[in-house]
């Protein structure tokens, strides 16, 4: 079961179990983008008004009512999150030469390279200065534990870029490292601030990680499944990058000697030049099926994390978070 609804909610329904610091964490970032450096705020702004579900915020502020919490300094570290979240998409795209992203030009793709990485920098920092201002050093410590194992993870997937040998365990590290630990630290910090005991985080921080890992693989096969409009970014830019996602590394394991030749090709040669051909056989070998398969696996993992978490509309609201980000078309 997977909560109250009688039928799957949009994010705002989920929203509404905290709605008021929802927006309340909107307001606070708007408000600390502020720089007097016209370019920090129009590049901070750019990619913050393009959007998005502001996924891990709202993990913040869920985890956090769940477990009983009653106090405001969930809202910062809600902001927190989206910050260094936002700070890791504008690294992301300078260093992948992404031109589309939500359905618009990339802020590199709009402001250049350079401004980019500096003002991904300003998030990072600023991040930081109001994690300070929470004065609770279990946070502190942990996040800059959590960014530290992002970039790792940034650095490995970059280092395994065009290698088609790479393993389906390798794969899982890498967005492990890059991507699952920040819902694992949006969770953990919420139950953090909850004042709960070891164990109840750590179970907090299993949901989120969990969650993370079910996320990113259903991103990598989407983008053998979606079109540009839909998804909001350039199908096929995983070949462009070489990055061997699971519906690659799963064709390389049980395709054809045809289908594993035209897959290895666009990994090493970092091309979508046979992106037909590349999707033609990971559909007809069964990738895309055993990655959703896998990614329904760690979503089982990641409910059942939840299992010590009283009931209530906020348990309810990360259980339908989960099953949506499992099953969805972008």
């Amino acid at each position: 079961m997977r909560g109250h609804f009688t039928s799957t909610p949009s994010m705002q329904q989920i929203r509404a179990a905290v709605a008021e610091e929802f927006d309340q964490v909107n307001e606070l970032i708007i408000e600390q983008l502020h720089s007097d450096v016209d370019m920090v705020e129009n590049i901070g702004h750019y990619i913050v008004d393009a959007g998005g579900k502001r996924l891990r915020p709202l993990l913040v502020l869920l985890s956090a009512a769940a477990l009983g919490y009653r106090g405001r300094d969930h809202i910062t570290f809600a902001a927190v999150i989206e910050f260094i979240h936002t700070a890791t998409l504008l690294h992301d795209d300078v260093v992948d030469i992404s031109s589309l992203r939500r359905g618009r030009p990339t802020a590199n793709a709009q402001f250049g390279n350079a401004p980019s990485v500096l003002v991904g920098d300003f998030l990072y920092t600023r991040a930081f200065q109001l994690m300070v201002g929470l004065n609770n050093a279990a946070i502190l410590r942990h996040m800059a534990d959590t960014t530290n194992t992002i970039a790792e993870g940034e650095v490995l997937q970059l280092v395994r870029a065009g290698n088609p040998d790479t393993a389906e365990a390798d794969y899982l590290d890498v967005i492990s490292r890059k991507t699952a630990v920040l819902f694992a630290a949006a969770c953990r910090g919420g139950a953090t601030l909850a004042g709960r005991d070891e164990a109840t985080c750590d179970r907090m921080e299993a949901f989120g990680l969990k969650l993370g890992i079910a996320f990113q693989i259903v991103d990598d096969l989407l983008d053998y499944t979606g079109d540009a409009a839909t998804m909001g970014k350039n199908v096929g830019d995983d070949l462009t990058e070489g990055k061997p996602t699971l519906p690659l590394i799963r064709t390389l394991q049980v395709g054809s000697a045809e289908q594993q030749a035209v897959v290895r090709r666009a990994i090493e040669n970092k091309s979508a030049d046979e992106l037909d051909a590349v999707v033609a056989a990971v559909q007809a070998c069964g990738a895309l099926e055993y990655s959703q398969d896998q990614a329904e696996a760690y979503y089982r993992e990641a409910l059942a994390a939840l299992d010590g978490v009283a009931e209530g509309p906020c348990r309810d609201a990360l259980m339908e978070i989960a099953h949506l980000s499992v099953h969805r078309d972008h």
